[in-house]
């Protein structure tokens, strides 16, 4: 049977057990759409010509949990940071939300260029990691490396920030 064919009986036979599978991996009707089909097309980008629906789906499942724990330990990694890009909500001291949005310039500029790209394309335009990688004319492979350690720099120099700021004012 050709991949065509497959994906496609796959999709039609297990389709609603697939994006089943996917909520209860994220609890997110969206967020599961989206992994069943960013599996798909990982799974089928490249096809193999001896894949059974069975086998695929097998695949299609691995991948999807791949997936899900990578961007699970990416928004782990990435809500350390996100309250400093956030301003207060209600604050009569705007200098604290302005100086943790220039910490957060400040530490970007202390990464590579490739990092800080990656970082900026993930994160601040929300493209998945293979289209970052399409714009930046490399493999999935070195973004996710990039954004390992941009993500790691940002968190040494943000996290020291903050203590710096509290020793000072404290």
């Amino acid at each position: 049977m050709d991949w065509h064919h497959v994906a496609s009986e796959l999709l039609q036979a297990r389709g609603s057990a697939l994006k089943r599978y996917g909520y209860l991996l994220c609890g997110d009707r969206a967020e599961a759409d989206d992994l069943v089909q960013e599996a798909m097309v990982r799974v089928f980008a490249q096809p193999r010509r001896s894949w059974d629906v069975e086998s695929a789906e097998r695949y299609v499942r691995r991948v999807m949990l791949n997936r899900y724990l990578d961007q699970h330990r990416r928004r782990a990694r990435w809500s350390a940071l996100v309250p400093r890009l956030v301003s207060p909500s209600t604050t009569s001291d705007f200098s604290t939300a302005s100086g943790d949005r220039l910490d957060v310039v400040s530490a970007l500029d202390a990464l590579s260029p490739r990092q800080r790209a990656c970082a900026v394309l993930r994160f601040y335009e929300d493209l998945p990691v293979t289209e970052v990688a399409q714009r930046l004319g490399c493999s999935t492979g070195t973004v996710k490396r990039h954004l390992s350690e941009a993500v790691a720099r940002l968190g040494q120099i943000l996290v020291f920030s903050q203590a710096d700021g509290e020793d000072h004012h404290g």
